[in-house]
């Protein structure tokens, strides 16, 4: 049995709490997914230029982008647990006002609001999972979040194939997407509160209760005086803690592993990936069909990632993929360069297959998971809403400007261009990004060149 595997066994509780936040991460896949097949019969029905359909996409990233940043203070405001349920409820009412839109205007206002849940959730679910989980399997269980994202792209492809023939297909695909959000917010009411946040509000006999069910064995009570001393710490810093010199190093990492995730162009081959296979020669539905390999090699590659984070290790895995997924991308701009969709229509496939299996496993999990890992608990959650927004601007930069670029420069261009990236984010990897795989705070600012961000004799944390 994998070691993994074998350490989470032991505490089943731990797996539940993370399973059930993680369907946080089921708003933004099935989303993200279903677009994708949606947009190919959006844009005959609503009459939708490139224009609209970047903007169809992009909506639900303007709003990701001040759900991210308002999940962190509701999280602190009103715990974890009842941000991650009101998120579900305001997805449920947004993916239903979707289905019911009449026109590009109101389908990207309703998109908007969905990103308002799915940016709350994406900065919330890794935060309270981690504070859940022991250090030996919290590489592999803050990475279900990442999981479940890939789920529900899949979930989506499913629905976009078996859906691709039938009336109003569109309207179906995006009102189905209030299944994600009911299930979170069911999942929510048998979770309990994060220990983190009932110390912050003084409930420390709950605090101590949750910990006791998800800490066999281990000091409960050192943990409960490290939580308040860096409680402590928090109230006196706030978000100015964020500027001090000793955290710059941290949050360019953070930013850093943001930001490439994205200009890599990942969430243009999950957005568009029936519309790129089109550009093939592939008529819609078989566009539709050959993009489920797309989502369960996704699947497939995270769950592989989930099972190696604590055993292999972060950084090797972010290089490893991210040098496969550039050689992914020079293969596409080749296929589109030689114009090779007569002779070998199957290479674009191949390397859609490829790109995202090398995406889940590095920089799929692996930026959630650093920057849950890397930043002080003082300045955790701040620090990781910060990255959140980074991530979500960069995502909506990219996904905005993919039809308009490839109608610029062309596909060739297009995707070479992200390879670029692709090489770029490998350099800063192997010059900037430490291991952070069972080391300390402590450990991983030594490495970083920065000073302590705790004041002198508070407790090590892993």
């Amino acid at each position: 049995m994998p070691s993994y595997l074998r350490e989470a066994s032991r505490n089943p509780f731990v797996l539940k709490i993370s399973l059930l936040a993680a369907l946080g991460g089921l708003l933004f896949g099935y989303d993200t997914g279903v677009i994708s097949g949606a947009l190919l019969y959006i844009k005959k029905d609503l009459h939708a230029g490139d224009l609209a359909q970047s903007w169809i996409v992009a909506g639900l990233l303007v709003g990701a982008v001040f759900g991210a940043l308002a999940g962190g203070r509701l999280a602190d405001m009103i715990s974890r647990r009842w941000t991650l349920l009101i998120s579900g409820i305001v997805y449920v009412a947004a993916a239903l006002a979707a289905a019911l839109a009449q026109s590009s205007g109101q389908l990207v206002a309703a998109r908007m609001v969905l990103g308002l849940a799915v940016g709350a959730a994406s900065a919330v679910v890794p935060l309270y999972i981690a504070e859940h989980t022991p250090p030996k399997i919290r590489g592999g269980t803050v990475s279900y979040n990442q999981l479940m994202v890939t789920v529900g792209i899949l979930v989506a492809y499913l629905v976009d194939f078996a859906l691709r023939d039938v009336g109003s297909n569109w309207r179906w695909m995006l009102g189905l997407g209030a299944l994600p959000g009911v299930f979170l917010v069911i999942g929510m009411l048998f979770v309990p509160y994060s220990p983190r946040w009932l110390m912050q509000k003084g409930r420390r006999d709950e605090a101590r209760e949750v910990l006791r069910r998800t800490r066999k064995g281990d000091d409960v009570e050192e943990e409960l005086s490290e939580i308040e001393s860096v409680l402590a710490e928090e109230r006196s810093s706030g978000l100015r803690a964020l500027l001090r010199p000793s955290l710059r190093p941290m949050l360019v990492i953070g930013i850093g592993l943001a930001v490439i995730q994205q200009v890599v162009g990942v969430n243009t081959v999950v957005y568009f990936s029936p519309t790129i296979l089109t550009y093939t020669g592939l008529h819609a539905s078989d566009a539709i069909a050959q993009a489920l390999s797309v989502g369960i090699t996704n699947v497939v590659f995270t769950i592989i990632a989930v099972l190696l984070l604590d055993r292999v290790g972060r950084r090797a895995l972010l290089i490893a993929g991210t040098i496969g997924l550039t050689v992914a991308l020079l293969t596409l701009s080749a296929f589109f360069a030689f114009d090779w969709k007569d002779e070998a229509p199957w290479v674009a496939l191949l390397a859609l297959v490829l790109f995202i299996a090398s995406f889940a496993i590095g920089l799929g999990p692996g930026f959630w998971l650093m920057i849950s890992e890397i930043f002080p608990l003082g300045v955790r959650g701040s620090a990781m809403a910060v990255c959140s927004v980074f991530n979500w601007a960069a995502n909506f930069f990219v996904s905005y400007y993919f039809l308009q670029l490839v109608g610029a420069i062309g596909k060739a261009w297009t995707f070479g261009l992200y390879a670029v990236m692709g090489v770029l984010g490998i350099v800063f990897f192997l010059t900037k990004v430490p291991e952070t795989k069972n080391r300390t705070l402590e450990e991983i600012e030594h490495e970083l060149g920065a000073e302590s961000t705790r004041p002198s004799g508070s407790p090590r944390t892993a």
